[in-house]
Formats: structure tokens, C-alpha cells, sequence
């Protein structure tokens, strides 16, 4: 009986081990870190574009994950550009949909229409008339495109995408402090998970102090 209580024990404490993150292998430190965006929550922020078939491919998973975290976790997505003119106009074009409050409905529509329909959506035109085919307001789509609001989300998430190292994408990062690796899109996800837990663990620690 006692030793397999021991055997048990042992495979719950290698368990436990080998769910520990590890920096270097599961997640790289920023340097310094980072103010988060939103205060009172922690942060995971997801850096992206439209134009890469890796954040398409990773868009269905992370939109499932991001909608079962705890609700003192808050999710933030930010459009990267890395200087691409292309890639800078779906950035603009997130944040039109976004303020119009038609994000969730188009959202993985224009993944879709990009990567599978190989539609070339990247300019105001083109996605203009790719709205209005979906039966959305192409007008509105362009005041909001045009908008002195969605040019400064725009710039703001570029200069984001510098402050925070972005390499390529998709790419997590939690509380301005953690970039998550992994081999897969599973590993990412789970390591994100433990990041989070880490980090709300230690807000629960400091408001009991």
C-alpha cells in the first residue's frame, strides 16, 4: 500500500515538473518590461496580421482559448505592419472593423477570403468592395478606414510591435513581461495558460499582503 502511495506520488510530482515553464525553452523575457494596456487584468496580447498564413491557420484555436480565459484576464489583439504596405492596410482595416463593431463578424471571414479565396484585399478598395459583397456598409467601412482614430490605432500598434520585439507572427505575449515559445500551436497555448496562471497567482498574493 505505501509504496503505491510512493509510485503515485512520484508520478504527480513529475507531472507537476514537467508542466513547469521554463524561460528559454517555453517563454523568452522582455527587457525591460512592458506597461499593459489594460489595468486591473492581466494581459495577453496577440500580435498578428491578416496577411500571414500562420495567424489564420492559429486564429480559430487562439479565439477559442482567448474566449474561455478567467475574467480578471483581459485579451488584446495588435495588427502588425512590420513596414508593409499591404500588411499596414489590413492593420487599418482591423481597426475599422473594429470601431464600426463589425469585427466578430468579418473577422475570419477576411482570413478566409485571403488565404483560401485568394482574394487580393490589400488596399481600401478592394476591401471596400469585398464589404459590400458580404452585405456590410462600404461607406462607413471607409470613414472608418480613413479615421483620424484608426490611423492612431494603426500607428500606435506599430510602434507596440517595436516596444515589445516583435519578430514574427502570431506571437503571445502575457503581462508586458513573458514572450511565449513553443513548437506548436498547442505548446503556445498551453504555455500562455501557465504564464497567466503565474501571473494571477501573484496578483492574488499581492492583494492579500
Amino acid at each position: 500500500m505505501w509504496r503505491s502511495f510512493l509510485v503515485v506520488a512520484a508520478a504527480l510530482l513529475a507531472t507537476s515538473v514537467s508542466a513547469e515553464v521554463v524561460q528559454g525553452r517555453d517563454y523568452r523575457s522582455l527587457a525591460p518590461a512592458r506597461p499593459a494596456l489594460t489595468e486591473a487584468k492581466v494581459e495577453v496580447l496577440e500580435f498578428f496580421s491578416y496577411a500571414c498564413p500562420h495567424c489564420a491557420h492559429f486564429h480559430p484555436s487562439v479565439t477559442k482559448w482567448a474566449s474561455e480565459l478567467p475574467k480578471d484576464t483581459a485579451f488584446v489583439r495588435v495588427p502588425v505592419s512590420f513596414g508593409r504596405q499591404q500588411w499596414g492596410q489590413l492593420a487599418r482595416a482591423y481597426y475599422a472593423l473594429q470601431s464600426m463593431g463589425e469585427l466578430e463578424r468579418f473577422d475570419a471571414a477576411l482570413f478566409k477570403a485571403i488565404h483560401e479565396e485568394r482574394k487580393p484585399l490589400f488596399n481600401e478598395q478592394n476591401l471596400s468592395a469585398w464589404i459590400a459583397e458580404q452585405g456590410g456598409d462600404a461607406a462607413k467601412f471607409r470613414e472608418a478606414f480613413n479615421s483620424f482614430s484608426v490611423t492612431q490605432s494603426a500607428l500606435r500598434a506599430d510602434q507596440l510591435s517595436r516596444d515589445y520585439q516583435v519578430s514574427g507572427v502570431p506571437q503571445l505575449t502575457v503581462e508586458g513581461k513573458y514572450t511565449v515559445l513553443g513548437d506548436t500551436f498547442a505548446d503556445v497555448l498551453r504555455i500562455a495558460t501557465e504564464l497567466v496562471e503565474k501571473e494571477r497567482a501573484g496578483v492574488k498574493s499581492a492583494s492579500t499582503e
